[in-house]
């Protein structure tokens, strides 16, 4: 069975029975995991096991593990600082922030993919300009040539321990004052601006090896009326002939507020596969994943898709390693029942 362009996320610590049979809906090709997914090391790892063993190929496995405020598993994980910290290390030490951003890389892909996660949500590519609450300090600097040097950094660091990076939130959400998961965000600067601010880092990572890409529930209308998201215009014209990426074009929550100029669940999920997303999340309302699913209009999945999906595997989540954890935790299973 093809993994289908819908990622959705699940209920709590293991799957329930409704996970199950949502997860193996034909139209779902990935799960999103949360902080209330995740209470120990161990249980991640028995969960992200439990979703692999539902589907062949396997399920995608993913999470928004920035660092900072924005890191969904703590206990036993090492503790990332908001990437503006890198920033201002940049500006006092330039060869250090590139090391530590190298590292913070490295450290992120080499933990979440020992539990099972094969990427996360990162790095973030938008401008500070010291406006967007929702955005802050999870991004790298006020600078779009330093987030550029730095995001590949970070990048660099990911593909050292096998994982991929996914750039967020092209063309750039750190301009206005609305929160997306809120408001509907206008941007009224042109292409012509952009061009020579905020599009600089997403260029630069699309052109080394950026592997996945989420555009922001942003319009600029003097680019087009349609958030970007939801935009032929800013997905297929721009981010793909002009900048030349080719990897997978995930669309952000279509749950939130910035999403809603688009219709209905469904309609939101259609529109933005239609404009040029691979894959789209739905979170937070499994009532919503079903009626999208359902709904979702039946379209032949795109050998694109299969070939951008499998870029995102975790390249450290060997057969070898998944084999290891199962075994792993057989033995917890036995010891515990012995104990008892």
């Amino acid at each position: 069975m093809r993994l289908g362009p819908v990622m959705v996320d699940v209920a709590g610590l293991a799957l329930t029975p409704d996970d199950i049979e949502r997860l193996q809906h034909p139209q779902v090709g990935g799960v999103i995991l949360f902080a209330r997914n995740f209470a120990a090391p161990l249980q991640l790892i028995q969960l992200t096991h439990s979703i692999r063993e539902l589907r062949m190929p396997h399920l995608v496995i993913a999470v928004d593990h920035e660092g900072g405020r924005v890191q969904r598993f703590r206990h036993g994980f090492t503790s990332i600082p908001p990437m503006s910290e890198l920033g201002k290390l940049w500006n006092r030490d330039p060869a250090q922030a590139l090391a530590a951003a190298r590292g913070c890389g490295f450290v992120i892909g080499s933990e979440l993919q020992a539990h099972g996660v094969d990427f996360s949500f990162a790095p973030v590519l938008d401008v500070d300009y010291g406006e967007s609450s929702v955005i802050g300090d999870r991004a790298l600097h006020s600078d779009p040539h330093t987030i550029a040097v730095l995001g590949e950094a970070l990048q660099a660091g990911l593909h050292a321990a096998g994982m991929n990076s996914v750039g967020k939130h092209f063309p750039g959400h750190g301009f206005v004052r609305a929160d997306s998961h809120l408001e509907m965000p206008v941007d009224d600067r042109t292409l012509a601006q952009m061009t020579s601010s905020d599009l600089i880092p997403f260029q630069r990572l699309a052109r080394s090896g950026m592997g996945g890409m989420m555009p922001a529930h942003v319009i600029y209308p003097k680019v087009d009326g349609k958030p970007a998201g939801f935009s032929a215009v800013w997905l297929q014209q721009i981010l793909r002939a002009k900048l030349g990426f080719d990897g997978l074009i995930f669309s952000d929550d279509l749950s939130m507020e910035g999403a809603s100029t688009a219709g209905g669940t469904v309609a939101r999920a259609n529109a933005a596969l239609n404009a040029g997303c691979d894959m789209v999340l739905l979170c937070n309302d499994p009532r919503a994943q079903d009626t999208m699913l359902e709904g979702l209009e039946r379209r032949p999945v795109a050998p694109t898709l299969a070939k951008r999906l499998e870029r995102m595997r975790g390249k450290a989540i060997s057969t070898v390693a998944l084999k290891a954890n199962a075994a792993y935790l057989a033995a917890t299973e036995n010891l515990a029942r012995v104990r008892g």
